[in-house]
C-alpha cells in the first residue's frame, strides 16, 4: 500500500500545482476545473484505499471527526493558496467584465462544492459509527472561538488598512479587489478554525 499512497501523493501534487501555478488550459480543459476533479479523485482514492488497509488501523483508530477535520484543513488550505495566489485577476474591471476573475471566482466555487461533496461521502461511510460526542462538541466550540478571533483581526485590518490609507495609494484595491479581501479574511477564519480543530484531535490521540 506504501507505493499506493505515494501514488496519490504524487497526483495530489500535480493537482495543486494545476491550481496554483499551472497553465489556464490543459488539453482544451481549464486547469483549475481539472485540478479540482483531480483533488476530489485524490480524496475518494485515499479513503478506499485506508478502509482496505488490514485490519482497518488507520480508520480505527482515528475518529469520523479527525477525519473530516484533516481533510477539511486541506481542502481550506488549498481554496487559501490558489485565492492569494490569484488574487491579481482582481486588480482589473468589475467582474461583470473581467473574465480572469470569473474564472478564479468559479473555481473557489467549485472546491467548496467538491468539499461538501467528499464530507457528504465521508458521513455516508461512518453512518453506524456515532459521530459526535462530548469531545468532538467541546473541539467545534472552541475552533468556533478562534475561528471568529481570527475573523475579527482580519476585518480590523482591512477596515484600518482601508481607512487610514490615503485615496491615492489605494490604486491597487479597487471594489473587486476589496470584495476579495473580505473572501479571504472569511477563507483565513475557516483554516484557523479546521486547523485548530484537526490539531486538538491530534492532540488529544497523543
Amino acid at each position: 500500500m506504501r507505493g499506493l499512497f505515494v501514488g496519490l501523493l504524487f497526483v495530489a501534487a500535480v493537482a495543486t500545482w494545476l491550481l496554483l501555478a499551472g497553465p489556464d488550459r490543459v488539453l482544451g480543459i481549464d486547469a483549475g476545473n481539472l485540478g479540482v476533479a483531480v483533488l476530489m479523485t485524490v480524496s475518494w482514492g485515499s479513503l478506499v484505499v485506508v478502509s482496505r488497509l488490514p485490519g482497518q488501523g488507520i480508520e480505527t483508530a482515528v475518529s469520523p471527526g479527525e477525519w473530516r477535520a484533516w481533510i477539511a484543513f486541506a481542502f481550506t488550505a488549498v481554496i487559501a493558496a490558489y485565492a492569494v495566489t490569484h488574487a491579481g485577476a482582481f486588480r482589473g474591471p468589475p467582474l461583470w467584465q473581467n473574465p480572469d476573475a470569473q474564472r478564479v471566482g468559479r473555481t473557489i466555487a467549485l472546491m467548496v462544492i467538491a468539499w461538501g461533496i467528499v464530507s457528504a461521502v465521508l458521513h455516508q461511510r461512518w453512518r453506524d459509527r456515532v459521530q459526535q460526542d462530548e469531545r468532538d462538541r467541546e473541539i467545534e466550540a472552541r475552533a468556533g472561538v478562534w475561528a471568529r478571533i481570527a475573523l475579527s483581526v482580519a476585518a480590523i485590518a482591512l477596515a484600518v488598512l482601508l481607512g487610514f490609507t490615503p485615496g491615492d495609494r489605494l490604486a491597487w484595491a479597487p471594489p473587486p479587489m476589496i470584495a476579495h479581501l473580505i473572501v479571504l479574511a472569511l477563507i483565513a477564519s475557516s483554516l484557523v478554525e479546521t486547523g485548530y480543530t484537526a490539531l486538538a484531535y491530534w492532540r488529544d490521540r497523543h
